[in-house]
């Protein structure tokens, strides 16, 4: 009895164990912490209901999407570093990322473009980004589901005049994203009457921006254009307040935040106004507001929240049309996933199962996401609308729009 049982044992240690379903692992070099910290942790957790989503459907190509996660730190040495490893040695087909524009451009020009691997950032706005692959240097690799400074500087240009803030001053980050939107809002601005009275730079991290506040505030201007994140943002803002600043504000997108708020104080913030790259709402904006807190913890109207789960989902659906994780198919694949011919698709998994039956039977979809429907024009870039908002009693509050006719029209004005 004890022979055959050991028999039967041994013979059962033989067999071959069943194959596992197949895995599909995505690159995340996000910044989960540092000074953009709040933005990536959302991104994060907005990609990973998008992959849940897609698998619940029944998974892309046969296989079960995955997320490789890495935290840049809000350092461009570490998400190149981590860029590197993802793509070298763990041989990720796409990666999406990072957040910000200055992680995104370093991780594209070292890693991504040269390796032929699709990157998707969900949240870079910096023109830069655009004159890369004008310039032939991105390989066609790169994507964004925002739009660029180009259009946000002169929105944001329209909105502060439509304010009453005819004379500005500007501290900004002293990185790529803070010059060009301060190159992009110039512009605007003085065709339609402004006066710019200083341009401070400032570099992240300093123990004191005393000194930038003070020669911000020289010509007295009737508000200042605040260019930062949340954390120094925070700090510029308060010395600003402490100084005697006026306290009208305007702001960028990602300082529509919650801990920016809560640091400055409500009381401080009532005549605080900012521009968002914005949304065309779909269905797909109803279902990711109505299920995304439940899911991640955090709120929907986080600061690139919504755009994170388009990102996720256009990859996710890239790998299905490209018929698995080719990396050299991929950046095609993502065209296709919103062509215009297509069968409208929206974010959640009965769609995705939807969608995923019409590529199966080579039929074309085309997902218009939370942020609304897009297309990607040669460089990656998508256009739409701009959210004009004003921070109400603490909270951040729709004030308004800016349609991307309405842009143009500022354009227009330009000489």
């Amino acid at each position: 009895m004890k022979t055959s049982m050991i028999a039967i044992l041994s013979g059962m240690m033989l067999m071959p164990v069943a194959a596992s379903a197949c895995d599909i692992t995505v690159g995340l070099v996000l910044e989960l912490t540092g000074p953009a910290g709040e933005y990536g942790q959302a991104g994060a957790k907005s990609v990973e209901m998008a992959f849940r989503d897609l698998n619940d459907a029944g998974g892309v190509a046969g296989c079960t999407l995955k997320t490789d996660t890495r935290d840049s730190q809000t350092q461009p040495n570490v998400a190149v570093d981590a860029a590197t490893q993802l793509v070298q040695v763990a041989k990720v087909p796409a990666i999406i990322g990072g957040i910000i524009s200055p992680m995104t451009i370093p991780i594209l020009t070292s890693v991504t473009a040269p390796a032929h691997v699709l990157q998707v950032s969900p949240a870079s706005s910096s023109p830069t980004l655009t004159a890369l692959g004008e310039a032939g240097k991105t390989n066609g690799v790169f994507f964004r589901t925002i739009t660029s400074d180009a259009l946000q500087g002169v929105a944001a240009a329209k909105f502060a005049i439509d304010k009453g803030f005819k004379k500005i001053a500007i501290i900004h980050q002293n990185n790529d994203f803070g010059v060009n939107l301060v190159k992009e809002f110039t512009a605007p601005y003085k065709a339609l009457g402004g006066t710019i009275v200083s341009v401070t730079p400032y570099n992240a991290k300093q123990s004191s921006y005393a000194s930038e506040v003070t020669a911000a505030m020289a010509g007295n201007p009737d508000a200042l254009y605040l260019i930062s994140d949340p954390v120094d943002g925070a700090t510029i803002a308060r010395t600003w307040i402490s100084q005697g600043g006026v306290q009208k504000f305007l702001l960028n997108d990602g300082m529509n935040s919650d801990d920016f708020i809560n640091s400055v104080g409500k009381e401080y913030l009532g005549q605080a106004y900012g521009t968002s790259s914005g949304t065309s709402p779909t269905a797909s904006t109803a279902y990711f507001n109505a299920n995304y807190k439940a899911f991640s913890g955090i709120d929907p109207a986080a600061p690139a929240a919504d755009r994170s789960y388009d990102a996720g989902a256009l990859v996710g659906l890239a790998i299905a049309i490209a018929g698995g994780p080719d990396a050299a198919k991929l950046p095609a694949a993502m065209y296709k996933a919103v062509d215009p011919a297509g069968t409208p698709i929206y974010a959640g998994k009965e769609e995705f199962a939807k969608a995923l039956k019409l590529i199966a039977d080579g039929k074309p979809i085309k997902y218009e996401g939370v942020i609304g429907p897009v297309e990607f024009d040669k460089y990656g870039d998508i256009s739409g609308p701009f959210r004009l908002w004003q921070i109400v009693d603490g909270k951040v509050t729709t004030v308004g729009e800016m349609t991307q006719s309405d842009v143009d029209a500022v354009k227009a004005q330009i000489k």
